[in-house]
């Protein structure tokens, strides 16, 4: 009996995934539980096994195909038998299995239609003019998109889509929102420098080897767009080319825009003598035979500040401030692909070696595109690191869902005066970002002195 397996939910709030490779093609036979296909959500690309043994009958979608949840993925069953609408019984049978239905439920008899291939089947939805409050105005849109369009207070009847037959597209809604946080760009806050989006890092610089360490720090995405798509005419007559972003980067455009616009940011600056803190890293090293990514030391130096003041490991919920009990740091690592965020969950546990390991293995994993959609979501602070391009001072934009992120910058020798005399020393510099709305200027400078004191001398939190 033909079965079709659909979409599961795979991560938090999953709506779609691409699909990004077939690895049992129609006609060969799969086992229980084995990879059939690669999909590709917001963070993570991520194998997804076979509820069922059998033969592969057909395929939910091509390679490059955005389907969403509940959309038929595969249909499997016996050699020579059919994948036609007669297996949309079996595949009601299937999806009640799944569910623990009982066999008098209704199941729907018709498979779900495959995103791209909509026909009459798209939904249409009806608005009432708000001037007139009675004339409709019929707007194409698949419900993933008008969802978006909700969430972010887009009036879709404003937009003309670029789909087939005027269907409105996800771009679309998101350049929509682009243009709106565009022409809103709303007041500098007084304490931070000119606006660069960096928001990322690729490992910290090393002064006296410069090279990059295995991991990297920064903060990652969620759901809206960084800039309207121009016109092909447009694009043209400057002669450009256009070329669409990747899923994950238009994933981190999307957050870096929903946090500038929502959050109010406030960053300070200091810098902070690392003599001691690659000194302590060098003996680590040397002691357990392993070169030790410095984002280890920056964490273990940031904890003690974060149950000093609890508000910086916190998340603003409307009028509430949830101030979590674990410590999940989030680390990103350049990957090909762009930046991802890995957390390191209950980071207060552990020890440095235990933390420096936990990094090489999220930075792995990152890069090879393996970690679940858990291991890339849900940090409570971030520690960003724009050293490792030679970057110093910046502004880090605040991860949506939290209030603060600490950057770190290159190490790099400068004149420094140690008891009234002049010494040169490896400087680091800190940029710390957080919400106004929760943190005050005060509050935020004695957090970064808890930080700056543990990083020149780390005995402080290595004792602790």
């Amino acid at each position: 009996m033909a079965r079709e397996f659909r979409l599961p939910d795979i991560g938090e709030g999953l709506t779609e995934a691409e699909i990004v490779r077939w690895l049992v093609q129609v006609g060969e036979r799969v086992e229980a539980d084995q990879p059939v296909v690669e999909v590709e959500t917001d963070k993570a690309v991520v194998e997804i096994p076979s509820p069922y043994a059998g033969v592969v009958l057909a395929h939910g979608g091509a390679e490059g195909d955005v389907i969403e949840v509940g959309e038929v993925l595969v249909t499997i069953g016996e050699p020579g038998e059919s994948a036609g609408p007669g297996s949309g019984e079996a595949a009601g049978e299937a999806v009640a299995e799944e569910r623990g239905d009982t066999e008098e439920e209704p199941v729907a008899s018709d498979p779900a239609p495959i995103v791209g291939t909509l026909g009459d089947e798209v939904e249409t939805l009806r608005m009432s003019s708000p001037e007139e409050g009675t004339t409709p105005a019929a707007v194409k849109a698949l419900p993933v998109v008008r969802k978006l369009a909700r969430d972010n207070d887009v009036d879709l009847e404003q937009i003309t889509g670029s789909g087939p037959g005027g269907r409105i597209l996800r771009e679309d809604v998101e350049a929509a929102m682009a243009a709106r946080a565009d022409g809103q760009p709303g007041e500098q806050p007084h304490e931070a420098v000119d606006y660069e989006p960096v928001g990322a890092g690729h490992g910290v610089y090393d002064y006296d080897e410069h090279q990059a360490t295995e991991a990297a720090v920064g903060e990652a995405a969620a759901r809206q767009s960084a800039g309207p798509r121009p016109a092909p005419e447009a694009a043209a007559e400057v002669g450009g080319r256009r070329q669409p972003m990747s899923r994950l980067r238009r994933t981190i455009a999307a957050n870096m825009s929903k946090s500038w616009s929502e959050i109010p940011h406030v960053t300070t600056f200091d810098d902070v003598d690392a003599t001691r803190l690659l000194e302590v890293r060098r003996a680590l090293g040397e002691r357990h035979g392993t070169k030790l990514p410095i984002e280890a030391l920056v964490v273990k130096a940031v904890l003690p500040a974060l149950d000093q003041f609890p508000e910086f490991n916190a998340a603003l919920d409307g009028d509430d401030l949830i101030l979590h009990e674990s410590k999940d740091i989030g680390i990103a690592v350049d990957t090909p692909d762009g930046l991802l965020v890995a957390v390191i969950r209950d980071a207060a546990d552990k020890s440095v070696m235990d933390l420096a390991g936990e990094i090489r293995r999220l930075g792995e994993g990152a890069r090879d595109r393996k970690l679940t959609p858990d291991e890339l979501s849900g940090q409570t602070f971030t520690v960003s690191n724009i050293g490792a391009v030679g970057g110093g001072h910046g502004t880090p934009i605040v991860p949506h869902g939290t209030v603060a992120i600490l950057s770190v910058g290159a190490a790099k020798l400068r004149p420094v005066v140690h008891d009234e005399d002049l010494a040169v020393a490896p400087v680091m510099p800190l940029s710390l970002s957080y919400d106004h709305r929760v943190i005050d200027g005060a509050v935020g400078r004695r957090f970064m002195a808890l930080v700056l004191e543990n990083l020149e001398e780390p005995a402080l939190f290595l004792a602790g």
